[in-house]
């Protein structure tokens, strides 16, 4: 396994633990933007997926987002978790809902960040023209057009030195492409509608208006599906909304974690 374990600067005994799940990069790295705001107060995992970072342990045949839930599962034990504040990104959050799905007890709250109970036709269209990209002009290609996925197009701008930087790692650090492959039919497979009725865990629901992989409505129809969840829509962003706009996205998970971690010790306490 290949996670890290970052204790609370504020020496918290008994601190919840924060576990950060990236999307289909798969890379602990994604979260940089959070883990001062988190680490304040929180005990945060992060975790390179199968097949990604410093995991080279390619998914199988068949991989499935059940699949990607266990791995999980098997990063809270070794990290000594019982329970965790899950976030996720996109494939990851479909992860830790398959995760809250399957064993809510080890879920504490569920924060999925443009995410889906299952894939519109639009972000299936992209995947195919992504991974069409890939079979025909290679990885470098697809490291190239990778951001116009991610990211608004002013922040590119503003960021051209940055982006080229992140462009050139995608490429050094390629998962593969037999490995990206199954994880993108993992996504495209999974379909989480029939049972999100009987999810019990608090969940926050986080999209930006302007995702042009994962168009917003994906993420209001799986709060809608969702007893007692709540929704934020940023009006910018694009799909990492929480690197493009690291500020006002910790204030607002920080804001729900805080309340849940709050209710939580509170009913321990009375008990």
């Amino acid at each position: 396994m290949f996670f890290d374990i970052r204790e609370p600067t504020s020496a918290q005994p008994d601190a919840p633990t924060v576990l950060l799940s990236a999307g289909l990069g798969g890379a602990a790295g994604y979260w940089l933007p959070q883990l001062a705001a988190l680490q304040a107060r929180y005990r945060v995992v992060t975790y390179d997926q199968g097949g990604t970072g410093r995991n080279r342990n390619a998914p199988a045949e068949g991989h499935s987002i059940a699949a990607m839930a266990d791995e999980v599962l098997t990063v809270l034990d070794a990290t000594g978790t019982r329970a965790c504040h899950f976030v996720g990104h996109a494939l990851g959050g479909l992860a830790g809902l398959e995760l809250a799905l399957g064993r809510p007890d080890r879920v504490r709250s569920l924060t999925i960040v443009n995410g889906w109970a299952a894939a519109h036709a639009h972000t299936r269209r992209c995947f195919e023209m992504r991974l069409a990209l890939l079979k025909h002009e290679g990885p470098a290609a697809y490291a190239r057009a990778q951001p116009i996925f991610l990211f608004p197009a002013d922040w590119l701008a503003r960021n051209a030195e940055r982006a080229a930087r992140e462009e050139a790692h995608a490429i050094t650090a390629f998962q593969g492409v037999e490995t990206l492959q199954r994880r993108i039919a993992a996504l495209l497979a999974f379909d989480a509608s029939p049972r999100l009725a009987g999810l019990g865990v608090p969940t926050l629901v986080v999209a930006a208006r302007d995702d042009v992989l994962v168009p917003s409505l994906m993420s209001e129809q799986l709060a809608a599906a969702i007893p007692g969840s709540r929704l934020h829509v940023a009006p910018w962003g694009a799909h990492a909304v929480n690197v493009t706009e690291p500020d006002a996205f910790n204030t607002l998970l920080l804001e729900f974690l805080d309340n849940h971690a709050d209710r939580q010790a509170r009913r321990t306490a009375h008990h």
